[in-house]
C-alpha cells in the first residue's frame, strides 16, 4: 500500500538517517570542484545538483546531492559516511567540513498530491518551487528547508528541520494530508519507486570504490550512465586523468535498463547473449505495478 501512496497520492519516508555533510568557508566552491566530477559552480545558491565523486582511478566512491544553501555554504547528502575522504581532500583549502547527520531531521514527501499537502500545511507559494530548487519557511518558531527533490521520479519534496521539531512536523504533515491519501512509506516501497525511475543505489547497482576488495568490481561514472556528470572543462578534479583515458579508450561496462519477459522479477540474475555467452549481471529488478511489466537495471560488459 505504501508504494501506491508514493505513486498515486503522498508517501512520507524518513530521511533523517541519510548522511549529511556541511561544507563551509572561503574555499568551499574550489574545494567541491576539486572533489566532484561535475562543475559545482553551475549549482547556484538556492539550487540542488546531483553529482558523483571518484578516486584517482576514476572509480565512483559515492553519489549524492549538493545543496547550495547560500554563498559558500553547501550540504552534501549521500548514502555512505564520507567524512574521512572529505577531510583528506580538504588539505590546502580554507574550508570547514562537518558531519551533521544527527543534527538535521528530514522527511521525503513524495507523490502527485505532495504539493497540495504542503500547501494545506501552510507552506504558501510551494507550488512555485521548481525542480531542484530549495526555499525556506518559518515553522513553529524555527526554519524549515524545503527542496523539490526526491528518489522516486515523481513530484516530491524533501523537508529538513531541527530534530526537536521533527515530531511536530510529522504531525502537521499528516494532519494536512489526511484527505489526500498520505501514508508513511518504508524502504522496500522506496526501492520499487526508484527502480521504476531508473535511479541507481550505492551498494546495489555499484560498489563504492572505498569499500571494494577487488578494484575490478568498481565502476566509473561512464559505466553507470553518468557521463553527463563529468566536466572536463572545469580544470583538475579527482579521477580526471583516468576518466579522460577511459573516454578515449572506451569503458568496460554499460548500465542498461531492461524489459524482462514474463512477470517474474529478475533479481540476482545473469544476462546472456542469444549465443548463450555471459554478458553481465542484473543489479536491480522488480515487477512494476505501474508499468505492468518486469523491469530491471543491469551492468553489462561493453560493448
Amino acid at each position: 500500500m505504501d508504494y501506491f501512496a508514493g505513486r498515486n497520492a503522498t508517501g512520507v519516508f524518513d530521511i533523517t538517517p541519510m548522511v549529511k555533510h556541511r561544507i563551509t568557508g572561503p574555499d568551499a566552491l574550489p574545494y567541491l570542484n576539486r572533489l566532484m566530477t561535475r562543475d559545482v559552480s553551475k549549482i547556484k545558491p538556492g539550487r540542488v545538483g546531483y553529482s558523483v565523486w571518484c578516486n584517482d582511478q576514476g572509480r565512483v566512491i559515492d553519489d549524492g546531492t549538493i545543496f547550495h544553501l547560500s554563498e559558500g555554504d553547501y550540504r552534501i547528502c549521500s548514502q555512505e559516511h564520507q567524512l574521512d575522504w572529505f577531510l583528506t581532500n580538504a588539505m590546502g583549502f580554507d574550508v570547514n567540513v562537518v558531519d551533521e547527520t544527527h543534527d538535521v531531521a528530514g522527511l521525503a514527501v513524495q507523490g502527485p498530491t505532495s504539493c497540495a499537502v504542503l500547501k494545506e500545511m501552510g507552506l504558501d507559494g510551494i507550488e512555485n518551487l521548481t525542480p531542484f530548487g530549495l526555499t525556506y519557511f518559518d515553522f513553529e518558531g524555527t526554519q524549515l528547508l524545503v527542496s523539490r527533490t526526491g528518489f522516486t521520479g515523481d513530484l516530491g519534496y524533501e523537508l529538513f528541520v531541527e530534530p526537536d521539531h521533527a515530531e511536530v512536523l510529522w504531525d502537521r504533515l499528516f494532519e494536512a494530508g489526511k484527505l489526500r491519501g498520505i501514508m508513511a512509506m518504508g524502504s522496500e516501497a522506496l526501492d520499487l519507486l526508484r527502480i521504476e525511475a531508473g535511479f541507481i543505489l550505492a551498494g546495489v547497482d555499484f560498489l563504492p570504490a572505498a569499500e571494494a576488495v577487488r578494484p575490478t568490481h568498481t565502476r566509473s561514472p561512464f559505466e553507470l550512465g553518468l557521463g553527463w556528470l563529468v566536466s572536463f572543462d572545469k580544470g583538475v578534479f579527482n579521477g580526471r586523468k583516468a576518466l579522460l583515458e577511459e573516454k578515449k579508450n572506451g569503458s568496460r561496462f554499460n548500465l542498461v535498463k531492461l524489459n524482462i519477459d514474463g512477470n517474474k522479477p529478475a533479481r540476482d540474475s545473469f544476462v546472456y547473449t542469444d549465443k548463450s555467452k555471459y554478458a553481465g549481471t542484473v543489479t536491480s529488478a522488480m515487477w512494476s505495478p505501474s508499468a505492468k511489466a518486469s523491469i530491471a537495471l543491469a551492468s553489462l560488459e561493453a560493448p
